[in-house]
């Protein structure tokens, strides 16, 4: 088992994007912003760090975000990763 070093996880992490206004608009900033984060496979833990909200929060937006199609999920041993479908890349083009 190898364990990351505290805090290295997040030096070279760049800064996320903003999401365009017209999304932002469209599903709320909160939304907006975790597809613009998902720009690969994340969990719902790894997500609440980098937005710095609660998993709990994190998981009432992925759930809203699958429902309409724009994410999906795919279990990986004990962790369930998110990631965008194309109907999201599609939308976050606009």
């Amino acid at each position: 088992m190898i364990y990351r070093g505290r805090g290295i996880g997040t030096l070279w992490e760049q800064p996320a994007s903003r999401p365009p206004q017209a999304l932002a608009d469209l599903i709320g900033s909160a939304r907006a912003s975790l597809l613009t984060t998902l720009d690969g496979p994340a969990s719902t833990t790894e997500l609440a760090r980098r937005h710095g909200v609660t998993p709990g929060a994190v998981s009432q937006h992925l759930a809203v975000l699958r429902r309409a199609g724009l994410v999906s999920r795919a279990r990986a041993g004990r962790l369930v990763l998110y990631a965008r479908t194309e109907l999201a890349d599609l939308l976050m083009a606009q």
